[in-house]
């Protein structure tokens, strides 16, 4: 029981600012950092991140097609190049879609 309370102790006196800059955040002490990005910069960052993603499931694509092209007829190469493609376009819906809801938190969430 003693530990619990000196790890309380402990914790509620590490709540400091550590860089030094007091930009006005809350005096609550969460252990985040505090992001001062409004919605243009966090827009311009998720929109490069998921145009990132959006190229490689892109690109594995072409690659799996070109592997289902060349596998000869091959079950286990066409069933490899299939399996590469499924999990590309998934990948690529599921960025699609995650951009979208971020693109939409960002505009109409405070």
């Amino acid at each position: 029981m003693a530990i619990v309370s000196l790890l309380s102790q402990i914790a509620s006196s590490a709540c400091v600012n550590v860089s030094g800059i007091d930009n006005g955040a809350s005096s609550e002490c969460t252990g985040l950092p505090t992001v001062s990005a409004g919605p243009t910069q966090l827009g311009q960052i998720t929109g490069v991140v998921f145009g990132i993603v959006a190229a490689i499931s892109v690109l594995m694509i072409v690659i799996s097609g070109v592997k289902f092209v060349t596998s000869n007829g091959n079950p286990e190469s066409v069933s490899k190049a299939r399996n590469t493609m499924i999990y590309a376009v998934v990948g690529l819906v599921v960025a699609l879609s995650a951009e979208a809801i971020v693109a939409f938190g960002l505009k109409y969430i405070p």
